[in-house]
């Protein structure tokens, strides 16, 4: 598979991260030097001394952050490994992993998108090691995003690893593009829904939807 081109099209969309073709080109310890030497001229530029004891070390600290952890999911060397494991017991109700912690970045601002997804699919002949959906939706997080996009990207990524279609993903997130700059709205929150499968039926939608509201 393509390493910029990781998942391609959902009925003729791109739903693929958009990246250089020589995205790779550079290390991870290339990377952290190009972006620590502009950043430094980011914060010499908003008049910032770079000779305190406190902001002397920003900009190699940003840079490390934005390399090795905030976009870390930009490079497919970094997806997780899944493992599966045969659905011995043949239970074949709907598995559903909520509350997952979640933390992106808008790629209009750089700033974050906090919140959680909900991952449910209906086990066939085998299922996910629980955890490893968690580190599926953080891997695809951990970009410059919005969140239509990383709503369908782990979608994809479960029909995937499945091989079948019976999947969904919701995921609720707050935006500080919107509560901390702008119209600075901190109540409003966005949702966004990929169904697939068994999921677009009515009441299988409606179960997977009790599950999540249901404390």
């Amino acid at each position: 598979m393509n390493l910029i081109q990781e998942i391609m099209n959902l009925n003729g969309h791109d739903i693929s991260t958009p990246l250089k073709q020589n995205a790779f080109q550079l290390s991870d310890q290339e990377k952290i030097e190009k972006i620590e030497y502009y950043f430094t001229q980011i914060m010499d530029t908003l008049g910032l001394d770079l000779d305190d004891d406190s902001l002397k070390g920003t900009p190699n600290r940003v840079a490390k952050m934005f390399v090795k952890e905030s976009f870390s999911g930009l490079n497919p060397a970094n997806k997780p490994a899944i493992s599966l494991f045969a659905n011995k017991y043949g239970y074949a109700k709907m598995l559903v992993e909520k509350d997952i912690t979640l933390y992106s970045h808008c790629e209009h601002h750089f700033v974050p998108i906090i919140g959680k997804a909900h991952v449910a699919y209906i086990p066939h002949k085998e299922v996910i090691g629980l955890s490893k959906i968690n580190r599926l939706v953080q891997y695809y997080a951990k970009r410059p995003q919005v969140q239509e996009r990383l709503t369908i990207q782990i979608a994809e990524a479960l029909k995937e690893i499945l091989g079948h279609q019976d999947v969904a993903v919701i995921i609720e997130a707050d935006h500080l593009c919107v509560a901390s700059r702008g119209i600075n709205d901190t109540n409003s929150k966005t949702v966004t829904a990929s169904y697939f499968g068994q999921f677009e039926i009515e009441t299988i939608k409606h179960e997977f939807l009790a599950h999540i509201h249901h404390r």
